[in-house]
């Protein structure tokens, strides 16, 4: 079994269904009576308890009901979602079909509950693929905060020297770096900028490009 492990992102990553988070939130702020603007809408990406419930109170005042809003954008993904599919992004299969058969071991650490990330999966035929499904209810504090990642790395028994984060979004990104791990940043709705370009790792513009990546990472584990 490879030293190296892949932890991934979900939304946006793997999947493209960040598209749709972009553009039901603010909807469903909209059927309140608020209007979020689609700047706000990106910096929504990834970002778990508590951070979200807090900055949206700041954004909108204390009476802010945050779990109502979400439960109405999350029936508007939910019957999207439904009648028409989800798609997996360019070049997913292929590394992952590359991962399995170098025996380096995955997982997915993601915002989104276990139910439907299990439901995603299974839409897109990648419900046996990872060794390990952690998701934001499993943890105190979701992205940007450490908390997932640390507990992937300890499922997985990973050396954080050589274990790579693949995210599409900068809570992501900070999560995954405040962790300790080599972030791999793949674009999705926005290009990376100065404010997370210190912390990643690498760039790479399709998630199989990540496959040059392992093959380094293999000589440097060779090596030590």
């Amino acid at each position: 079994m490879s030293k190296i492990k892949v932890i991934f992102d979900l939304d946006g990553t793997l999947i493209d269904t960040e598209k749709l988070y972009r553009k039901y939130w603010p909807m469903a702020f909209a059927d309140y009576g608020y209007e979020l603007s689609d700047e706000r809408a990106l910096m929504l990406r990834s970002l778990g308890r508590p951070f979200s419930p807090i900055l949206m109170k700041e954004w909108f005042g204390e009476n802010f009901d945050y779990d109502k809003v979400r439960q109405r954008r999350k029936e508007y993904i939910e019957d999207y979602v439904n009648k028409n599919g989800i798609e997996l992004r360019p070049g997913v299969i292929t590394l992952l079909d590359r991962l399995k058969s170098d025996g380096i071991t995955t997982a997915i650490a993601t915002a989104t509950d276990l139910e439907r990330t299990s439901k995603y999966l299974q839409m897109v035929g990648l419900e046996k693929e990872f060794e390990h499904i952690i998701c934001a209810t499993m943890v105190k504090q979701g992205k940007p905060a450490p908390d997932i990642y640390d507990f992937a790395v300890t499922k997985l028994n990973a050396d954080r020297n050589f274990t790579l984060a693949v995210e599409d979004a900068p809570n992501g990104v900070l999560s995954a770096y405040r962790a300790g791990l080599k972030v791999v940043y793949v674009p999705d709705q926005t290009p990376s900028d100065d404010d997370i370009r210190p912390y990643i790792y690498s760039e790479v513009t399709r998630i199989d490009g990540i496959i040059d990546l392992i093959e380094a990472l293999k000589t440097e584990a060779e090596v030590l």
